[in-house]
C-alpha cells in the first residue's frame, strides 16, 4: 500500500549538523528524509474516552505523515499517572494503531495535554509533562527534543526542489500570562490583548531556534501552531493575545526571506481557513483543523473577518496535498469530516507563497463550495 511504502521512506535518515544559536539552542538541525511528501494530514482535540471513528477516514486519505496539533488527550491534571493512562487509552484504539502502521505520527501539544485549561509557563508539572509526552510518542532517546525545554521540533523532507519543512511550535511551555477581560459577555472568550512586551509566546530559546529554522532551505514550510495565528477578533486563546509576539513571528519570516509558509492550527473545536496580508510579501494562510472528536456545541456566531471559507463545526481533520508535477506546483488545503467528505477546500499555486506580484493577496479570496459537499 502507498502509505506503507512511504512510511518506511519517511523515517528520518540523518541529521544536518547545525550550529548553536543564542541561549545554546540548536541551529538548523533537522531530520531529513529521501522521501517526497505529497499528503500531510493534521488533527487536534481528541478525547481519549470518546468514540474515535475519524481514524478510518484519515487512513483512507493515505497520508505520508500525520501530525497532532495539540489537545491530543484531555487530561487537565497534575497527576502524571492519570495523564499516562489517558495516552494509553488513545494508543490502544484500533483505528489509531492502524494509522500508525500506515504512516509516521508526529505531535506537538496544547493546554489539555500539556497541563490544564489555558495554562502556560506557570504550570508546575511542565517538565514531568514534557518527559511523558516524549515517551508516549516514542521519541528516540537520542532525539534533540529530549535535550531542550519544551517540545518544539522541525524536519525537512524531500530532495531539493521538493523540500517540505514542517515546524512544530510549542505555544505552552514558555508562554507568559494572558490578560482577562474586565467584562465578559455570554458565549465570548475571557481574554484581551496583553500590552506587556515582556510576555512571551515561545520563549527566548525557541525564538532563536525558529530564526535558524526559517533560514534552512525549503520549498514549502508548514508551521504547526496549537493556537490560531491569523484569526484575531475572538476572545479565546490565539496569537493575537500577545500582539507583539505575533508581529515578531511575521517579522522573523520576512527577515529570513522564508517563502512557502503555511500555518496549520487547532484548539477551536471548529474548522476554518483564514488568510491575511502580514506584510511579508505574500498572503499568510492558517488552516484550522479541530476537532477529531470534540466538536463545538451550539450555533457558531463568532466573527472572523480573516475567514475565507465556511466554518465546519463537526468532527474533522486537515489534509495538505502537494502536486509537484506542474512547473508551478499545486497545493490543496482541505478539511474533511469523519466520513472523509471534503468540507473545506482551497487550491493555490506555490508561486502564490512567493514574494512579488505572484504572491500578492488575491482581491477576492472567498472559497468555492467543495464539489462533494452535501
Amino acid at each position: 500500500m502507498r502509505s506503507q511504502r512511504l512510511a518506511r521512506r519517511l523515517l528520518p535518515i540523518g541529521l544536518l549538523a547545525g550550529t548553536l544559536g543564542a541561549g545554546g539552542t540548536a541551529g538548523a538541525q533537522d531530520a531529513y528524509s529521501a522521501g517526497t511528501l505529497t499528503r500531510v494530514a493534521f488533527g487536534s482535540c481528541l478525547h481519549q474516552d470518546r468514540p474515535q471513528p475519524v481514524w478510518r477516514a484519515i487512513a483512507d486519505a493515505e497520508p505520508d505523515l500525520f501530525v497532532f496539533l495539540g489537545d491530543n488527550i484531555y487530561a487537565d491534571t497534575e497527576d502524571v499517572a492519570a495523564k499516562r493512562q489517558a495516552y494509553d487509552r488513545v494508543n490502544r484504539q484500533p483505528g489509531y494503531q492502524a494509522l500508525r502502521r500506515l504512516c509516521p505520527v508526529w505531535a506537538t501539544w496544547d493546554d489539555h495535554d500539556f497541563g490544564v485549561n489555558d495554562c502556560g509557563a506557570e504550570y508546575p508539572m511542565k517538565e514531568e509533562s514534557r518527559r511523558l509526552f516524549l515517551d508516549c510518542f516514542e521519541e528516540p532517546a537520542d532525539s534533540p527534543r529530549r535535550r531542550h525545554a519544551g517540545v518544539y521540533d522541525a524536519r525537512i523532507y524531500g530532495p531539493p526542489g521538493r523540500q517540505v519543512q514542517i515546524i512544530l511550535l510549542d505555544t505552552r511551555f514558555f508562554r507568559g500570562p494572558l490578560v482577562r477581560r474586565a467584562i465578559r459577555f455570554p458565549g465570548e472568550g475571557p481574554y484581551e490583548e496583553n500590552p506587556d512586551r515582556s510576555a512571551t509566546m515561545l520563549g527566548d530559546e525557541q525564538w532563536a531556534w525558529l530564526r535558524e529554522q526559517l533560514r534552512a532551505p525549503a520549498d514549502v514550510r508548514i508551521i504547526a501552531s496549537s493556537i490560531q495565528v491569523v484569526a484575531e477578533h475572538h476572545n479565546w486563546e490565539k496569537w493575537m493575545n500577545l500582539p507583539h509576539e505575533r508581529q515578531l513571528l511575521f517579522d522573523l519570516i520576512s527577515d529570513a526571506g522564508a517563502e512557502g509558509v503555511l500555518f496549520v492550527s487547532g484548539d477551536r473545536h471548529q474548522a476554518e481557513l483564514s488568510m491575511m496580508d502580514a506584510g511579508i510579501g505574500y498572503p499568510i494562510y492558517d488552516l484550522t483543523c479541530s476537532s477529531l472528536n470534540m466538536s463545538r456545541q451550539g450555533p457558531i456566531v463568532e466573527i472572523n473577518p480573516r475567514r475565507v471559507s465556511e466554518v465546519y463545526p463537526d468532527h474533522n481533520f486537515g489534509l495538505i496535498t502537494l502536486d509537484w508535477e506542474p512547473a508551478d506546483p499545486l497545493i490543496t488545503l482541505e478539511v474533511r469530516d469523519e466520513e472523509g467528505v471534503t468540507r473545506i477546500r482551497h487550491e493555490l499555486r506555490l508561486s502564490t507563497l512567493r514574494a512579488g506580484p505572484a504572491g500578492a493577496a488575491p482581491a477576492d479570496s472567498r472559497l468555492d463550495e467543495p464539489p462533494d459537499a452535501p
